[in-house]
């Protein structure tokens, strides 16, 4: 026997997701920060002839396609289900946010550490560092307030649902906010680097610096880009919730006085605000008519969801405890 319901999971506290309408304002932000900043740095980067300017210009371009990619992401996965996908279309955020972690990757990482290879091997013309200098502390600010943005959303997750933040913001399946906040953090560790391969150019008269920053840049972005890789692939793949999440569940399915034991529990994450549960029940011995074990399903299902609002689809099937079970009759 299978219940099913696909409502459109909104969050509250027992849920393990963040608002989509605050997901797509953090985005926007970012994105628009980003672009206005790969613009000054590549102004910038030209007149000074800084390779740690033109990484960044790289790492600030890399984000912006980044987040338009994320805003794809967010608007595809709302989709209603239908008979084609009749799961919805929630994974697919997580394609769109892979492939925004290959675009960080190769649009950010491997030109800077091209360029900064190049500047240490070939030496470069430094100009003045003026136009850079005044760049980078713009985009240290406008960085600074997208961050904020974002981790304000994860604090307010955080606390809503009584998570420390740092294990909330480890296991959020809300891989568009979690690429906002750790992109915005690289950049303004970036922007460090890359003021301090200026200033070192500055002092020394040598190139090596601003190529030392600019190779530390594309690191940086390298790890950034495999983190989030990492975080999408275990979420396409199919990732559970969390422990203490799955024991919650057990107590409300044996809270039911017809269900005796759960002899099973999957639990599959497909977004931010959509839990599958699927559960093989052993009813308590007695005469229980299907009409009872009709209801019995329908209270369950109504409890799950009510503590753990992001549920969206359950599947409870009464199942024979393995003493109880007959081997399947043979054909001849």
């Amino acid at each position: 026997m299978s219940n099913e319901d696909t409502g459109d999971g909104q969050d509250s506290s027992g849920s393990i997701a963040s608002e989509g309408g605050e997901s797509t304002f953090t985005v926007i932000v970012a994105a628009v920060a980003n672009l206005g900043i790969a613009v000054a740095k590549a102004v910038a980067g030209v007149i000074s002839g800084s390779s740690a300017m033109l990484s960044e210009a790289a790492h600030s371009l890399a984000d912006t396609v980044t987040e338009l990619m994320l805003l794809t992401a967010l608007k595809r996965s709302e989709k209603p289900a239908d008979e084609d996908h009749p799961l919805g279309y929630g994974p697919e955020r997580y394609i769109w946010a892979m492939l925004a972690s290959v675009a960080t990757f190769v649009g950010g990482a491997v030109f800077s550490l091209y360029d900064g290879i190049h500047t240490l091997t070939h030496g470069e013309e430094l100009g003045s560092p003026l136009l850079s200098y005044i760049v980078l502390a713009i985009a240290f600010l406008l960085e600074g307030y997208s961050l904020r943005t974002g981790i304000k959303q994860v604090r307010a997750e955080a606390a809503r649902l009584g998570a420390p933040l740092g294990r909330y913001f480890r296991l959020t399946p809300d891989t568009a906010v979690k690429a906002v906040v750790m992109e915005d953090s690289a950049a303004l560790v970036g922007l460090l680097l890359a003021a301090g391969g200026l200033l070192g150019g500055q002092l020394t008269g040598s190139g090596v610096w601003d190529g030392i920053a600019s190779i530390l840049i594309g690191l940086l972005l390298a790890y950034v880009a495999w983190v989030l890789g990492r975080s999408n692939a275990q979420l396409l793949i199919g990732r559970p919730v969390p422990p203490e999440m799955r024991a919650g569940m057990r107590e409300e399915l044996l809270s039911a006085d017809e269900f005796g034991a759960v002899l099973e529990l999957t639990t599959l994450i497909q977004g931010p605000a959509e839990i599958l549960v699927a559960a093989k029940i052993d009813l308590r011995d007695g005469k229980t008519t299907a009409e009872q074990i009709e209801w019995a399903c329908e209270r369950a299902e109504q409890r799950l969801r009510a503590r753990y609002p992001a549920v969206t689809r359950v599947y409870l099937d009464p199942t024979p405890g393995r003493g109880q079970r007959r081997p399947a009759a043979s054909s001849k």
